[in-house]
């Protein structure tokens, strides 16, 4: 139970205090750990520097901890060492630059690993001057010599340079503190060699002094160099030249040698010792020869330069006509414009064609007839004299197209006073092509077209529509031809613009009732097809649109009725989209006859019985003597609104409804008692006299619909007379009275009908008299 709490207390202490070390026997902490450099981190060459790496433990116990050090520098390991010891010491030595760098050291005690010791940078500055060292000061040309540069006491990594007076000459990478150079010198002259080096400090490095400068004295070979040419002097194209060129006081040398023979940068012939060619002068060859001797990196050269003459020029092959077309007979001539007389006459140069033509001999020297051109072609010329060939440059013949008939054509749409774009074009031909424009054969304008993607534009203003048929076009590509090909006429419509709209109703619009069919005739002028609009004022949208192609359209409105009222316009445009608009027309539509028969003849009907009722009804309550009565209507065939006179004649009473007015299906009545010519009345039965005051009476009828089938169908309307007498058997009886409306069915619809039926249900519902 004991060892079991010792061991995990032991973990435990271990898992909350790193860098400890725990075990069953023994504890230990390392405390610190760090690098010192003795006695400076920046020292000079030659210094004796020491690293020291201290570690310091704490234990539980005494007793001897196993202590592994290890150094390094930029990351690599330079020193390790196993130690009881608390601290080691690494001598570094005589300081140089290649021990510059970044150390740090580690320790494991007991073979476990403790953390590291922070990095301290050591510069040390200075290096040793370079020494340069050649085992021979005097050589000559070509000689190899060794040179030395050392660098005393220096390691590390070097680079080691050479330098001819100020000029680097050679460079070498090596690990050691010196370098080897193998140098030679093709000049004779004396040269003062020096060298320095560098030593590579990551990521730096460090370079030395010059070192001390060693003369070499160059000393030129026993040897010249010839090159003889014949002839030298007055060499004309096509003579024979003999050149050699030779090594003279070559002794035997370790070293290879050659020999070259150059023109220009062509190689002639090469050889050792010396080398000969023989070769035909020609003008188009170099001037300059050389004779070039190579041997280790010694060159020497002789060089001479000759003018040769030429013979004959490189002859020019040129075409007649400048301008060609197919099937054309052309002439080509071949010909050398200068030639030395002094060694060469005309007769003797001789011309060839290539490709050759039938008969390959020319008509006279030099000149070539060529039949029948159909496609392009190259031709060239060779001339010859003295067995020298000069070919002249390519000629390419490339036969023109004769350009066809032209098209004319509108481009867009031609419009009546705006400008008009005419085009005209031919579909082969070779360009350049000029065209021209023609009006009744006078000549407009003209365009050259030079590109395939240019086209001939001409523009012009048309005044009338039969000014587009004077144009006519011309192409030409050809000036030795008078006769240019024409086109035909131009054939193209001229749009004319509108310039006036009109709108026309049918039937007009005084007659128009309702239930008929308005016919709306819009008309205008212009070029068809034209698009017509119609508009009711008041409403943003067209009623109707249509396009025709003649000059006027209509627009039909079936079975019109009040809410068609208005006024009305129309707009027309063609092609051109300019909007011409007519003036407004005012549709107004009327109340069928029938209609107002009907509405009339229900008046006086109402007003009829109105007036038989009250008429009774006075009669009734007096109880006088037997009377008649008689009802008349004035004018006999009322319309609406128009105002009715009516009397009704009772015995010796007359009584006035004169203001009967026909309002809109309503009939208004007031009436009045008109007074006798005396103002007593005498009854018979009663014998009594009494005198009554004016009597006015209002009624009001309201109409209210009826079932129009259950109305018959009359023609016009009747004026109603009503006669009443008193009965001496009782009250008298009273009959209804109403006159006879026929109506017409119009465009098969049966219309409305209102007709207005009085009812009188009870007597007190009339205006009573006054006694």
């Amino acid at each position: 139970m004991g060892l079991l709490i010792l061991l995990t207390s032991t973990l435990l202490y271990s898992y909350f205090h790193p860098g400890r070390v725990v075990d069953a026997q023994r504890l230990f902490i390392l405390k610190d750990i760090t690098l010192t450099i003795e006695p400076s981190k920046d020292v000079k060459r030659g210094t004796n520097v020491s690293l020291r790496c201290k570690a310091t433990v704490s234990q539980s116990e005494t007793w001897e901890l196993r202590r592994e050090y290890t150094v390094y520098k930029d990351n690599n390991l330079i020193y390790n060492k196993t130690s009881i010891s608390e601290e080691i010491l690494y001598p570094l030595g005589e300081a140089r630059v290649a021990n510059s760098g970044k150390y740090r050291c580690e320790i494991n005690i007991d073979d476990k690993p403790q953390r590291p010791s922070e990095t301290q940078k050591l510069t040390v500055t200075g290096l040793s001057k370079p020494q340069l060292r050649l085992n021979k000061g005097v050589v000559k040309e070509g000689e190899e010599i060794t040179a030395t540069c050392i660098a005393p006491g220096e390691m590390g990594s070097f680079f080691f340079y050479i330098y001819e007076d100020s000029n680097e000459i050679k460079e070498k990478q090596v690990s050691s503190n010196q370098a080897e150079f193998k140098l030679r010198f093709s000049s004779v002259n004396r040269r003062r060699i020096h060298c320095t080096y560098t030593v590579l400090i990551t990521p730096y490095s460090v370079k030395s002094e010059e070192s001390n400068n060693v003369t070499v004295s160059v000393k030129e070979l026993p040897i010249t160099i010839d090159l003889d040419i014949d002839p030298v002097t007055r060499v004309y194209e096509g003579d024979q030249l003999n050149i050699l060129c030779k090594v003279n006081g070559l002794q035997h040398s370790d070293e290879s040698v050659r020999l070259l023979l150059i023109q220009g940068i062509q190689i002639l012939s090469s050889g050792l010792t010396n080398v000969s060619h023989s070769m035909v002068a020609q003008a188009n060859y170099a001037e300059e020869f050389e004779c070039k001797f190579e041997m280790g990196n010694v060159v020497k050269t002789a060089t001479k330069t000759i003018s040769v003459i030429e013979l004959f020029s490189a002859p020019t092959l040129t075409v007649s006509p400048d301008e060609v077309f197919q099937r054309d007979d052309v002439t080509l001539t071949c010909k050398s414009e200068s030639y030395a007389s002094e060694r060469l006459s005309e007769d003797e140069l001789t011309y060839t064609l290539d490709p050759p033509q039938t008969p390959q001999t020319p008509s006279r020297k030099g000149v070539f007839s060529v039949k029948s051109l159909r496609i392009e072609t190259n031709y060239t010329c060779v001339a010859e004299a003295m067995r020298i060939k000069k070919r002249s440059k390519t000629l390419t013949v490339r036969p023109k197209i004769f350009v066809s008939t032209p098209k004319i054509s509108v481009v867009g749409r031609a419009i009546l006073g705006q400008p008009v774009k005419i085009l005209c074009q031919s579909d082969i031909g070779s360009l350049p092509i000029n065209y021209t424009l023609f009006k009744d054969f006078v000549e407009v304008s003209t365009i050259s077209i030079n590109r395939s993607s240019q086209q001939a534009h001409f523009e012009v203003n048309i005044t009338s529509p039969e000014d587009i048929k004077q144009y006519i076009c011309e192409a030409s590509n050809n000036h030795r031809h008078n006769k240019q090909p024409l086109s035909e006429k131009l054939n193209a419509i001229v749009i004319v613009p509108p310039s006036y709209a009109e709108l026309m109703a049918v039937p007009d619009e005084s007659g128009i009732y309702e239930g008929d069919d308005l016919y709306l005739l819009c008309r205008a002028d212009g070029t068809p097809p034209v698009t017509f609009k119609w508009y009711h004022v008041g409403n943003n949208l067209p009623l109707y649109t249509n396009t025709s192609n003649d000059y006027s359209s209509s627009y039909q409105v079936p079975s019109v009725s009040k809410e068609h009222n208005g006024r009305y316009y129309c707009e027309a445009f063609n092609h051109v989209n300019k909007v011409v608009r007519s003036e407004e027309v005012t549709i107004e539509v009327q109340m069928v006859l029938w209609k107002k028969a009907l509405i009339g003849g229900f008046c006086l009907l109402a007003v009829s019985v109105l007036v038989v009722v009250c008429v009774l009804c006075f009669r009734s309550k007096r109880g006088k003597r037997d009377g008649a009565a008689e009802l008349s209507v004035k004018p006999s065939s009322p319309k609406s609104d128009d105002t009715l006179t009516v009397t009704l004649t009772h015995d010796t009473e007359v009584y006035n409804a004169d203001k009967v007015v026909m309002d809109s299906g309503a009939a208004v009545s007031v009436w009045t008692k008109r007074p006798p010519e005396e103002d007593v009345a005498i009854d018979e039965e009663s014998s009594m006299v009494t005198k009554e005051p004016d009597v006015e009476y209002t009624e009001v009828v309201h109409p209210r619909p009826v079932d129009p089938a259950r109305v018959p169908l009359r023609k016009g309307t009747d004026t109603v007379y009503s006669e009443l007498q008193n009965s001496p058997h009782g009250p008298a009886d009273y009959h209804d009275y109403h006159g006879s409306v026929e109506y017409a069915e119009l465009n098969g619809e049966q219309p409305e009908v209102n007709h207005y039926h009085p009812e009188v249900n009870n007597f007190q519902d009339l205006p009573m008299p006054v006694d």
